[in-house]
């Protein structure tokens, strides 16, 4: 003899009301319905929770304390249904974003306000690390989403473009070619070269190299470093140039000097990875808040 929600509803109703005319008019229901239905629950509980007299209806002791849990169910219930709803909607949970340090230059700051405006109730986890790493993270299930740059196709995984950006070749403020906003990429042929590891990311390795390569040269790092503004601060003391996104004007400081390659069509794309078959609310909501910085960013 299970006790059912209804039963708590219509228990709760006549308890408040004191009345089973008055509840059955609040309930929208007839009234022998109702007076069956409390009968029903003190059968189950097994005792009365109502004293009824032909003038009056009260409270039994047992009716009291029951009264406070009835109460407190339904809005336990009340509570998951609406967390349930929530969670399917997307508008839940615990959402692990892994990304690149660059893209912090360019969409995913907005990106990142959007979603807590658009997802209150979703907790955002990030782990910041290499293109790689969030490619291990996503295949191991450590990261629900990445945001990264120029990823390689990984079977299991899907990637949406979101932003693309030329390439800069980045120098010292006392490098010949420092004086001109633009430069030929065979300027640089002759100097050392600071670059991030290949192991951060094969693609976007390649592709400053593959810029070189079109004017006969491939740059030997001469130093490697792992975050934009150690690469940047090496090019200001003098250690080599580089090839970067263009982003990195940002964090730019007055020993190096951007400049365009307006010879170059290569360019860094920044994408937004989940793994293949992903269906949960919260990543497609993510997606589609990444989708709208990056149109607001001018890449629609």
């Amino acid at each position: 003899m299970d006790i059912e929600l209804r039963h708590l509803r219509y228990f709760v109703a006549v308890a408040e009301e004191l009345h089973f005319g008055r509840a059955a008019r609040r309930l929208h229901m007839a009234q022998p319905p109702l007076s069956q239905a409390v009968r029903r629950l003190e059968e189950i509980v097994g005792c009365a929770l109502l004293a009824r007299s032909s003038r009056s209806v009260r409270l039994t002791p047992a009716g009291e304390a029951f009264l406070d849990r009835a109460r407190r169910t339904l809005r336990n219930v009340e509570r998951d249904v609406h967390e349930a709803r929530s969670i399917g909607r997307g508008e839940t949970g615990v959402l692990n974003v892994g990304y690149v340090g660059s893209v912090m230059m360019t969409l995913l700051p907005d990106v990142l306000r959007r979603s807590l405006e658009a997802s209150p109730g979703v907790q955002l986890r990030l782990h910041e690390s290499f293109t790689s790493r969030v490619v291990e993270g996503l295949l191991d299930g450590t990261v629900d989403v990445g945001v990264v740059r120029d990823v390689e196709p990984v079977p299991g995984l899907v990637a949406a473009p979101l932003h693309r950006e030329p390439f800069v070749a980045v120098v010292g403020a006392g490098h010949p070619a420092a004086a001109a906003p633009s430069a030929s990429v065979s300027a640089l042929r002759d100097d050392a070269f600071v670059l991030p590891p290949r192991s951060a990311g094969a693609r976007a390795y390649e592709k400053p190299m593959s810029i070189c390569e079109e004017h006969g040269f491939r740059p030997v790092a001469a130093h490697e470093a792992t975050h934009w503004l150690t690469i940047l601060r090496l090019v200001g003391a003098g250690l080599g140039v580089t090839i970067a996104p263009d982003c990195v004007r940002t964090i730019a400081g007055p020993e190096v000097r951007c400049l365009a390659l307006p010879e170059s069509r290569v360019s860094s794309e920044v994408a937004l990875v989940h793994r293949e078959g992903e269906s949960r609310p919260m990543v497609g909501a993510f997606e589609r808040v990444a989708a709208a910085g990056a149109q607001a960013l001018g890449d629609g």
